[in-house]
């Protein structure tokens, strides 16, 4: 934010009063200020920056008792993935005992990620828990900046946060260990999401440790990048299985991802694990139903909810303003698609 941006400021571009300003940014909905006024004041005010300063202000001043949600996924992504639901039971389980109410959105892409400050400005949320955090993505650095209180589930390679979140790497290197222990060398790895989600790139990194320290050679015709959803694992699956020298294994970093992946290798006239042995991530409900039932690891994503409500809520009361990482081990469940059983 500039150091010499105000309220002044914004009123003389704006062309109204400073109190209109100060009405419009604390949302002081009972003032006779016209919707366009109102537009034209906020849309100066973020051409400023002045957001963080009008977030910082409203935290002193009282709060909603409503933790915000974002789920930086597409919309189509948020409901296929089964996992999401569980996160959000778990939020809510603290929530409700602490009185708290729970605002859900989703951020498809960069220019949404204004709300993060709209959510804040109008007082609608005390917090944020951001689901799905991306390396790309600056506005949570701008939020720390200005202590607006957010938890991460998942983690940012930038910034103190707190996060609520399994040990990726660990687990990926888990689930991979094991095909290998069971003789396979051409292993293939169909990401979660793109690689520029944290998540998507700690599992990627657990599965190129697991084969360096075989004395496995990574290749990069091995590597498919998921988007969230069984059609992303079903063209990648396409793909990999269309090479020369194809895998005899794939580690699908995501449960829902794998359904397609599981469609793919049938249509090819393979089957699980007899031609291709098949492991997934998250132990999705349904996963134990896939035919055959899915070797994958148990991501704990009630607990992971609960923990970071739990962060949130202790941070926005003041009782741990410190950043506080909450990180769960993630054990493997061993079922027919890996051949092993």
């Amino acid at each position: 934010m500039k150091k010499n941006t105000s309220m002044k400021d914004i009123a003389r571009m704006a062309k109204v009063s400073r109190t209109t300003v100060s009405f419009v940014l604390n949302n002081r909905m009972n003032m006779k200020i016209s919707e366009k006024t109102r537009e034209k004041v906020l849309d100066i005010a973020r051409k400023l920056d002045y957001y963080p300063h009008a977030i910082a202000k409203s935290l002193v001043k009282k709060r909603s008792k409503t933790l915000g949600l974002i789920l930086c996924q597409e919309l189509r992504s948020v409901f296929s993935d089964m996992l999401i639901p569980q996160v959000i039971l778990g939020i809510n389980n603290v929530a409700v005992k602490k009185d708290y109410k729970i605002l859900l959105q989703y951020i498809e892409n960069k220019e949404n990620r204004y709300n993060y400050y709209h959510l804040a400005r109008e007082k609608r949320i005390d917090g944020i828990i951001l689901s799905g955090p991306r390396l790309d993505d600056r506005e949570i650095l701008k939020l720390k900046e200005e202590d607006f209180p957010i938890v991460l589930i998942g983690q940012s390679e930038d910034g103190d946060f707190s996060c609520s979140d399994i040990n990726n790497v660990e687990a990926s290197k888990k689930i991979v260990n094991h095909l290998i222990f069971h003789g396979h060398e051409r292993i293939a790895i169909i990401t979660n999401a793109p690689l520029n989600y944290t998540a998507s790139k700690l599992r990627l990194q657990g599965y190129r440790e697991s084969l360096e320290d075989a004395k496995i050679d990574f290749s990069e015709e091995m590597v498919g990048i998921g988007n969230f959803t069984p059609q992303s694992g079903y063209r990648v699956a396409q793909n990999l299985l269309s090479l020369k020298n194809p895998p005899t294994a794939i580690f699908v970093a995501s449960d829902v991802v794998a359904f397609g992946v599981i469609d793919a290798v049938k249509k090819k006239g393979m089957k699980i694990p007899a031609d291709m042995a098949l492991v997934g991530f998250d132990n999705i409900n349904l996963s134990e139903y896939f035919d055959p039932p899915l070797t994958t690891i148990n991501l704990p994503g009630f607990d992971i909810g609960m923990n970071a409500a739990h962060l949130l809520i202790n941070n926005i009361e003041g009782e741990e303003k410190k950043s506080r990482k909450i990180i769960l081990d993630a054990n493997m469940i061993i079922r027919r698609s890996c051949g092993c059983k």
